[in-house]
């Protein structure tokens, strides 16, 4: 299958375009694309193009588009609010939850999070969460790129649930006591999940309380107990099952030729 790069402008088809920057270096001199060689570029945000490449210098290498499509917005789309984990699961939980299909990710500082996010490494901690997520999605050949928001304290979190709640969506809070099986939810006709995962150590009784009373509802995946890297991954994966997310109309399908 053909790599996955990113732009912030297509070019129509059979117009030429250029990859650059840190995108033009990684198709160039780390993956050795060559001319006469097909690439996808795309714009993050759910739209494509099939090209070739056409010419390749030092760090950069131009295209042709051949065609463009675009990739239909999964529903429901799920946020994934975070704990933060300690620093050596902090970037795997970004990865996994992004090849899993992750539409947005919420760092949230959580009261038993052993890592923290003062205000000085907050900006850099989101940022590289982004490019995490960036190269995640490039990986698994994601048109879309989730993004990372700011990150969020508890009441924050309390209000992405409340939000999303009378929206007519659903805010999961896995927690290994949750009286709700996740198989036994009915998820099909939400167009919005927030999945909350708790850092090392799970989420607070109080933090239970608190997400519970804005609308989240205390569930559990299974019989064993998942680290704070790997949850994520395996609730949207049956979240894929129990929805329409992995059904083949998620996937690309034509767009306009223009």
């Amino acid at each position: 299958m053909d790599s996955v790069f990113y732009a912030d402008e297509l070019p129509p088809v059979g117009g030429i375009g250029t990859l650059a920057g840190p995108e033009g270096k990684h198709a160039a001199t780390v993956r050795r694309l060559r001319i006469g060689e097909r690439l996808i570029v795309a714009d993050g945000h759910g739209s494509g193009v099939a090209a070739e490449v056409t010419a390749v210098d030092k760090g950069s290498l131009d295209f042709r588009v051949l065609d463009r499509f675009v990739e239909e917005q999964r529903l429901p789309r799920v946020t994934v609010v975070q704990g933060l984990p300690k620093s050596e699961r902090s970037e795997l939980a970004v990865d996994l939850a992004t090849e899993a299909g992750a539409d947005a990710i919420v760092p949230w500082q959580a009261g038993r999070s052993v890592s923290r996010w003062d205000t000085g490494k907050a900006a850099k901690g989101v940022a590289r969460w982004q490019a995490v997520a960036t190269a995640a999605a490039k990986q698994s050949r994601r048109l879309r790129v989730p993004q990372v928001a700011d990150l969020h304290s508890t009441a924050e979190v309390s209000a992405l649930i409340g939000r999303v709640v009378a929206g007519g969506g659903a805010a999961l809070a896995l927690h290994e006591s949750g009286a709700t099986p996740l198989a036994g939810l009915d998820l099909r006709e939400r167009e919005k999940i927030v999945l909350i995962i708790g850092p090392e150590g799970g989420l607070s009784d109080q933090e239970i309380e608190q997400f519970t009373a804005a609308g989240a509802v205390a569930t559990v995946l299974g019989p064993t107990v998942l680290r704070t890297s790997t949850a994520a991954a395996v609730a949207l994966g049956a979240i894929g099952v129990l929805t329409d997310r992995w059904t083949p109309a998620a996937l690309p399908v034509p767009g306009p030729n223009d």
